[in-house]
């Protein structure tokens, strides 16, 4: 089969790829592995996450992208070209349009870094679409009905949301505030509160464990290994999801900052459609639970867990790049 046309989301945590008529074909994390000696990349995705924090000084492993746009430039060409040859397959004759999603709140300077990457990568043309308007896609709301939309899209590096009507963003918000910032607050609290040192991979699943947005009525438990900070020696400690939801107070307080600004500045006629539809919720980070229930009591808008959040963004990339004419008006820039 001839791949000519792959969608991406590039995001901080993972990169998704989707292939028309394939559907996604790689969920791997962003994470590139490499040689401080000889510069030579040792691994990507997969692989390269298992050496997060356990390399030699001799090797670094690290991810690209900070906040959902290009940290390190060569880096990020490299991990693009890895993936794309990856979903290409063996040997290939034609080199694929290529489009990619990204923050709506990316600055001129980080769009071209992304163009620029993604053609080094080996793509024949590049398209960059916002995040939210592919993530609306990916969740099945239709766009371009003159109707008031609101998606709400929390990733690994940002929190992306918006308004959506006749096919274009109406309002929009972002916010570097993800998953990241959820785990280093995990981090950050335990240490503080039990003087324990844990890895990023081990707050991360604390989070998936046990994390809530809410307090919840049964509290759940988890034994956790670390550091003590005070004698250096490891440690094993039992926490609750109270624990996890305490630590993720002042993160999710700005997430629901940045939907409620939105809101604000929402025109009067899609205000109501909003209250009447609710909001949707794409994203790995969407998936912590009762973030949903959190916003709607802050709020007063229904949200609602899109049917495969994590995935919303990659299909919607690939969905809008089959269609290239009914989503032109949405592509940011194209090379």
């Amino acid at each position: 089969m001839i791949i000519k046309k792959i969608g991406i989301d590039l995001g901080t945590q993972n990169t998704l790829v989707y292939v028309p008529k394939r559907g996604i074909v790689i969920n791997e994390p962003s994470v590139v592995a490499i040689s401080k000696v000889d510069k030579k990349i040792l691994s990507v995705g997969l692989d390269a996450k298992e050496m997060l924090g356990r390399t030699p000084e001799t090797i670094v492993a690290s991810r690209p992208l900070k906040d959902g746009v290009i940290a390190d430039y060569k880096t990020t060409a490299v991990m693009l070209r890895y993936f794309v040859n990856k979903a290409l397959g063996g040997v290939h004759l034609f080199r694929p349009e290529v489009m990619v999603a990204v923050p709506a709140g990316i600055t001129s300077t980080e769009r071209r870094a992304v163009i620029d990457a993604t053609i080094a990568a080996g793509a024949k043309a590049a398209y960059i679409i916002k995040e939210p308007v592919v993530a609306a896609i990916g969740a099945g709301i239709p766009i371009g009905s003159p109707s008031g939309h609101m998606i709400v899209d929390i990733g690994g590096g940002t929190s992306e949301m918006a308004i959506i009507s006749l096919g274009g963003i109406v309002a929009s918000n972002s916010v570097r505030i993800g998953g990241n910032r959820f785990d280093l607050a995990i981090t950050e609290f335990i240490r503080r509160k039990y003087g324990l040192a844990i890895g990023d991979r081990s707050a991360e699943r604390i989070k998936i464990d046990i994390g809530s947005a809410l307090y919840l009525n049964e509290k759940l438990v988890k034994d956790i290994r670390g550091r003590d900070v005070i004698s250096g020696l490891p440690r094993t400690l039992t926490i609750n999801s109270d624990d996890v939801t305490e630590a993720l107070q002042g993160e999710l307080e700005g997430v629901i900052r940045a939907v409620k600004d939105l809101l604000q500045k929402t025109p009067p006629e899609l205000s109501a459609d909003i209250i009447d539809k609710g909001m949707i919720m794409s994203g790995g980070s969407s998936q912590l639970r009762n973030i949903d229930q959190l916003l709607t009591r802050a709020t007063g808008v229904p949200a609602f867990i899109a049917e495969d959040a994590l995935l919303c963004v990659a299909k919607g990339t690939g969905i809008a790049l089959e269609n290239l004419e009914s989503y032109k008006r949405s592509i940011l820039a194209m090379k």
